[in-house]
């Protein structure tokens, strides 16, 4: 019972120090104006019908990079529901299918998550011109992405940004893959 006890502030301390850094960086979440952002002009009188980042942005779970927005949480949440299509005819589907790249590097293997990006988007958004559907048929460059091409096509523009090296490189080398686990390059 002693020994069982003994852990107790430690874990009492590791649940309360959890509790405040969620609670600090809710609170660190900050968004310029629009008018002081760079890209809007705000001599332009319409810029007052655009709906401030702090104003809606907040609503939605906290990220600690990019626009410090979770946008998966917020999607799987129901915090937000985008639309599916533009085109009526758009068959929509999602693919719940991780491919293992980077087999060969010194870094994390990198877990690519079909099921996250077909949430958002469709499979002809990236294949066949971003991606060819074939293992082994792709040459991944983070240079390439970096300049953004590849991945780098939105991350960093519309999704977390490519800095965050370990969203992606997030599969240990010691660790053996899920049975059946598909392995591209």
């Amino acid at each position: 019972m002693a020994s069982t006890l003994a852990g107790l502030p430690l874990l009492i301390l590791l649940l309360v120090s959890v509790i405040a850094s969620a609670q600090v960086s809710q609170a660190a979440r900050k968004w310029l104006p629009l008018a002081a952002d760079g890209i809007h002009d705000p001599k332009n009188p319409s810029l007052r019908l655009l709906q401030e980042p702090a104003e809606s942005l907040s609503r939605l779970p906290a990220d600690t990079a990019g626009n410090q927005v979770h946008w998966l949480q917020a999607l799987e949440g129901g915090a937000i529901n985008p639309r599916t299509n533009i085109l009526p005819g758009t068959q929509v589907m999602v693919i719940d299918l991780d491919i293992y790249l980077n087999m060969k590097g010194g870094t994390p293997i990198v877990r690519f998550p079909h099921r996250a990006h077909t949430l958002w988007l469709d499979c002809s958004n990236c294949h066949q011109h971003l991606f060819v559907s074939k293992a082994g048929a792709n040459k991944l460059s983070m240079n390439a992405m970096l300049n953004g091409e590849q991945c780098g096509v939105c991350h960093g523009a519309v999704a977390f940004p490519l800095t965050e090296c370990n969203r992606c490189h997030n599969t240990p080398r010691n660790k053996p893959l899920p049975a059946g686990a598909l392995r591209g390059l």
